[in-house]
């Protein structure tokens, strides 16, 4: 079972993904530059949205300071233990095959131990860890010479059920490959559905407290931004998810925190430049029992506004076309749909099923997958 997350957005002047140059970012696609907004951005938006929908032990963090964090549980655990904390905790996450070295980064982190690369960790793993590190400590065991029975304890607590974040986005350990875990979802780049653009904010900034005769600015600057509907994709291997999570309940609550976070989220880039917050003008989730199904190919030709219809309105009727047929040939429909809308026609979208408010699109999907997953347990 899949779950396939469509979303039409229209996006005043901004410039929530930069490039290189701190330009918005593009892709050419049909020929016609569009904005883009690369998935990365997303699902770091959707990643710090999830604490606010799902409870800290089910969700992980992404870091290089791990052996700070298990330390800090070690000594909240035991305050005997808080002046070996460190070394204990270096010592666990070493026999995970996870090196660790003081950081050259400047600041308060300077000196700290961290990890090479960017390691992601639930924080159930992190409890796990710092509760063998203080086993270690009761048992007499020399956190710098740790057995290998010691060792297979630490491999223990990277088994079992997974965090919902790790499990919907993946993580990759290049020294521990034992304890990588497939990505049950998939989010594609966000595109505009429209022909775009670059254009250049020229702007001046006065100094408050220059003198009367002095009429020249304190700076000068420019800031690149575009508009733009966006077309937005996102999918779900459901049954992959609930083999994570082992529970047909934790897999449709992960779902809908998914789905809630994907709609609602935004990249922060520029936003107090431009302000510009917007919520999917048009969002359709599809329930597939055979494949997922992107349908940016409503989307190749551009959309232009005609005189009676927006682009947004435009996008929702081709949106819409474009589901009609490529299921239809195919001979593959999806089992179920829903759709939430506003400033559209509504009934551009009546092949994605019933128009419901969005509380109502959640609990629907969160209802029907619970339901699905648990006949076949």
């Amino acid at each position: 079972m899949y779950l396939d997350l469509y979303a039409l957005q229209s996006v005043p002047p901004s410039n929530i993904n930069r490039d290189d140059t701190g330009s918005p970012k593009t892709a050419m696609y049909g020929g016609a530059l569009r904005a883009r907004v690369s998935s990365q951005a997303w699902k770091r938006a959707m990643r710090e949205m999830f604490s606010d929908l799902l409870p800290e032990g089910q969700l992980g963090v992404r870091t290089k300071f791990v052996v700070p964090l298990i330390a800090d549980r070690i000594a909240a655990k035991r305050e005997d233990l808080a002046e070996q904390s460190v070394d204990f905790a270096k010592s666990v996450l070493d026999a995970t095959g996870i090196k660790s070295s003081e950081t050259d980064r400047k600041g308060s982190d300077e000196g700290t131990l961290a990890t090479g690369y960017l390691v992601f960790i639930a924080n159930r793993e992190l409890d796990d860890l710092a509760d063998i590190a203080i086993s270690w400590a009761d048992g007499g065991v020399d956190p710098k010479k740790p057995d290998s029975k010691s060792k297979k304890d630490v491999q223990k607590a990277f088994k079992g059920i997974q965090a919902v974040d790790i499990a919907l986005f993946g993580r990759m350990l290049a020294d521990a490959s034992d304890f990588n875990v497939d990505a049950c979802s998939q989010v594609a780049h966000a595109i505009s559905v429209n022909e775009i653009s670059q254009e250049y904010d020229y702007f001046t900034a006065v100094d408050d407290c220059a003198a009367d005769d002095n009429a020249g600015a304190g700076m000068l600057g420019t800031v690149s931004f575009n508009s733009s509907t966006l077309y937005r994709y996102a999918t779900v291997n459901v049954d992959a998810l609930m083999e994570q999570l082992e529970s047909a309940e934790a897999a449709a609550c992960g779902v809908a925190a998914f789905v809630e976070a994907f709609v609602k989220s935004m990249p922060t880039g520029k936003q107090n430049t431009f302000a510009n917050r917007t919520l999917p003008n048009v969002v359709a989730i599809s329930l597939r029992d055979d494949q997922p199904i992107n349908l940016a190919t409503a989307f190749e030709r551009p959309v232009y506004a005609a005189r009676d219809r927006s682009i947004t309105q435009i996008a929702a009727e081709r949106l819409a076309a474009c589901a009609k047929d490529v299921e239809s040939a195919f001979a593959h429909p999806a089992t179920k749909s829903w759709h939430v809308s506003y400033g559209v026609d509504a009934a551009s979208l009546e092949y994605f099923g019933e128009g419901v408010s969005f509380d109502d699109l959640v609990s629907a999907v969160r209802e029907a997958i619970e339901s699905a997953l648990a006949s076949e347990e």
